[in-house]
């Protein structure tokens, strides 16, 4: 289980995602951004964030600690704006922090380099859980202490959204339905942040990643992942998750084959049709003083 905190302060919010996450201090002596149980996108995408979040710590990859945050709706009374009041008292009880990194910075491509092994881990790792959230224009990824953060899985796992909740009681049938695998590949996957990284052979990359991790994403894995995420959070059978990531893991993977066919100059060419334009957006453009000025704020989407 992802360890508990209370919460003890709210600091402020955080408007730069859509969510409203906010700053909170807890009885830890620890600050955390806070993912609200009432905020919009409701609590999957906070299952979403513990299962793909403690999903790349297991597999070797750089993710903040997440707790389990008890929020007081009290904690907000002095708070002038009414949206946050609102959200604090729908998202009583059990929430999501995340570590707060002080003095975190964006991912800024051209003032942080990255190993090309580690960004093909990443971008793996987005194509298995069908994570949307990782484009130049949103890269969640923070550079601190020298090191390379993953955070804000909260649009991974997306056709969850779309899964029947669980009823109360056994199954008549005595059995659990076999749903269809899951096959699909990545979408816009031209738009990632990491592609460029993985230097001028990808696909090279790529299947090395896939054979180091493919094999790791077995069922005593995502058990132990989906462990950690509250049974208060789930109206889906945790299984149906286990299912779901096992069997896109395991097999041929065909939703790996377009980044494993894609070579520099077709992703160049993609990303350039995705933005609309004749290359990357400005800010890949700009010089590098002038980038790192304009993404010294840390994504809290």
């Amino acid at each position: 289980m992802l360890r508990h905190v209370d919460a003890i302060r709210y600091a402020t919010p955080l408007r730069e995602g859509g969510s409203l996450p906010g700053l909170m201090e807890a009885d830890d002596l620890g600050t955390w951004v806070v993912k609200f149980r009432g905020a919009g996108q409701g609590a999957r995408s906070l299952v979403a964030e513990v299962v793909v979040g403690e999903l790349a710590r297991a597999l070797g990859l750089p993710v903040p600690e997440l707790v389990v945050i008890d929020v007081d709706p009290r904690l907000g009374r002095v708070e002038p704006d009414q949206e946050i009041q609102d959200l604090l008292r729908a998202s009583a009880g059990a929430n999501l922090g995340l570590d707060y990194l002080p003095g975190s910075i964006t991912y800024d491509p051209l003032a942080f380099v990255v190993d090309a092994a580690l960004a093909a881990r990443v971008v793996w790792l987005d194509a298995l859980t069908l994570n949307v959230d990782r484009s130049w224009r949103n890269p969640n990824l923070l550079a601190w202490g020298g090191e390379l953060w993953l955070i804000d899985h909260g649009a991974a796992l997306y056709p969850h959204h779309g899964w029947p909740a669980r009823q109360a009681g056994p199954d008549p049938a005595g059995r659990a339905p076999a749903w269809p695998a899951d096959q699909r590949p990545l979408p816009r996957w031209e738009e990632h942040v990491l592609l460029p990284a993985l230097g001028t052979d990808p696909g090279a990359a790529l299947r090395a990643a896939d054979a180091e991790l493919a094999p790791r994403v077995d069922a005593g894995l995502l058990g132990a992942v989906l462990a950690m995420v509250p049974d208060t959070w789930l109206d889906v059978d945790p299984e149906r998750y286990v299912d779901w990531l096992r069997a896109r893991a395991e097999g041929e993977r065909p939703w790996l084959s377009p980044l494993l066919a894609a070579k520099p100059a077709a992703i160049a060419a993609a990303r350039a049709r995705a933005d609309g334009g004749d290359g990357p957006p400005a800010w890949l453009r700009r010089p590098r003083d002038q980038a790192a000025g304009a993404l010294g704020r840390g994504s809290r989407g």
